[in-house]
């Protein structure tokens, strides 16, 4: 009798000693939960600081260069001198809005030929700046899209003469000005340089860079024309690839190659 009695004693006793150990670890597995939830929602300081030290925006200076050549920075006479031909450049003083029409037609037949040859692109600004597309003869008799003087026409393979003047060839013409642009930064190398040269001549460009002994366009006394060149092709590129920024209505036209 009395074994029977001692079995179902012995059951109880254990199921509240389990009954005991269980109560127990209730509270601490739900402080550990709690503690680990804390964890995982805390934001971490390395983040924050992400967000409070972002970039800030590159002042216009900074963006401003041609073919990836930047200007000086720091440099007030630069920056004064770069400011007063962007303004010059806006719609109340030029209205361009033809030289965006005609840029939009010309460029798809420019822009291959110039990196076929290997000069930036930068380059095609050249051409609305020399000519604004237009095919008359300057003064002093240079003609075309690209202004080629009759002999360095020739020199690069155009003819000229009486029956033809191949100066007014868009795709012959910007071929000989590959060349002529290719053959200037070999002796030069700074498209920057070679930009004022092709306004200037490059024998009297390398004549002032012997003179001077500087070879830092933005640093040389030139003549007025030359001193502003590379300054006023950087402004036709901004107005070009930004119209809105400086007052333009922006043409439909522009689409083709202009993402903005």
């Amino acid at each position: 009798m009395l074994k029977k009695h001692i079995v179902p004693f012995a059951v109880v006793a254990t199921l509240f000693i389990l009954a005991k150990v269980f109560a127990y670890q209730m509270p601490l597995a739900q402080k550990s939960l709690l503690k680990e939830e804390k964890l995982n929602t805390t934001i971490p300081k390395s983040d924050s600081l992400k967000v409070e030290n972002a970039e800030k925006p590159l002042s216009l200076m900074a963006q401003l260069n041609f073919a990836d050549e930047t200007l000086p920075l720091g440099d007030k006479k630069v920056e004064r001198k770069m400011k007063k031909i962007l303004a010059a450049h806006t719609y109340g003083n030029t209205q361009t809005n033809k030289l965006h029409a005609k840029a939009a037609k010309w460029f798809p037949v420019i822009e291959p030929i110039l990196a076929a040859y290997g000069i930036p692109n930068d380059f095609k600004y050249l051409a609305l700046v020399e000519s604004g597309m237009a095919e008359g003869v300057s003064p002093k008799g240079a003609a075309g899209i690209w202004q080629f003087m009759p002999g360095t026409a020739r020199t690069y393979g155009l003819r000229v003469n009486g029956n033809v003047d191949e100066r007014y060839n868009l795709r012959k013409s910007t071929i000989a000005a590959c060349k002529y642009i290719k053959e200037m930064y070999q002796g030069l190398e700074s498209w920057t340089l070679v930009a004022a040269a092709y306004n200037i001549g490059d024998g009297r460009l390398r004549k002032q860079i012997d003179n001077q002994n500087q070879d830092n366009y933005y640093k040389m006394k030139l003549n007025r024309e030359t001193g502003g060149y590379v300054y006023k092709v950087i402004s036709m590129k901004q107005i070009m690839e930004h119209p809105k920024r400086y007052g333009y209505a922006k043409p439909r036209v522009l689409l083709a190659y202009n993402g903005e």
